[in-house]
């Protein structure tokens, strides 16, 4: 017999017990939901938490702590807890900085260069305001906000195309462009 319970899990209703039975069964849930469901079911039937723990790949006290926030919110005990996970680098501020120098037509002498490549970005970046920005995190924010580096080598704001028109030329929009990307 395990050790008693600080905290009963309190009866399920129809509907929670569907959907951590749906959870359970998805292929397409995160792992980590589908670890908290099958706590909460166990329990339920009636096992110990070590026993429902087990079966779920938890530690006790983690089926303990699921059963205490099930208890007092409900099936969002399935989703992540809010402030979890690596904080971001760089602020919006700086994230603009890298887009704004991106829009930016590069210098030939300054830059010493007539497109921009991650390593000449991240150069000028550094020169400036970033001084310890990676190629990568500019990569990144770049895909982030729709830019793709082009067969011209230059970056490119995805979905967007400059077309000559009879009244001049104008920027046209691709709306199958979020389609594509995937």
């Amino acid at each position: 017999m395990g050790r008693p319970r600080k905290e009963e899990l309190r009866d399920l209703k129809k509907e929670e017990q569907k959907e951590l039975t749906r959870v359970v069964k998805a292929t397409s849930e995160r792992l980590d939901a589908v670890k908290r469901a099958k706590a909460l079911l166990a329990v339920a039937a009636g096992a110990t938490l070590t026993v429902a723990g087990q079966e779920a790949g938890l530690s006790r006290e983690a089926v303990a702590q699921i059963v205490h926030r099930f208890n007092q919110c409900g099936l969002a005990v399935l989703e992540t807890a809010t402030g979890r996970g690596r904080k971001p680098t760089y602020t919006s501020a700086q994230r603009a900085l890298i887009l704004a120098e991106v829009q930016r037509e590069p210098d030939r002498k300054k830059d010493q260069t007539a497109t921009w490549s991650l390593m000449l970005l991240r150069d000028a970046l550094r020169k400036t305001d970033l001084p310890q920005v990676a190629a990568e995190t500019i990569r990144e924010v770049l895909h982030e906000a729709g830019y793709s580096y082009q067969r011209t080598r230059t970056w490119c704001h995805t979905g967007y195309a400059l077309r000559k028109r009879k009244s001049g030329t104008v920027t046209v929009y691709d709306l199958e462009t979020p389609e594509k990307k995937d």
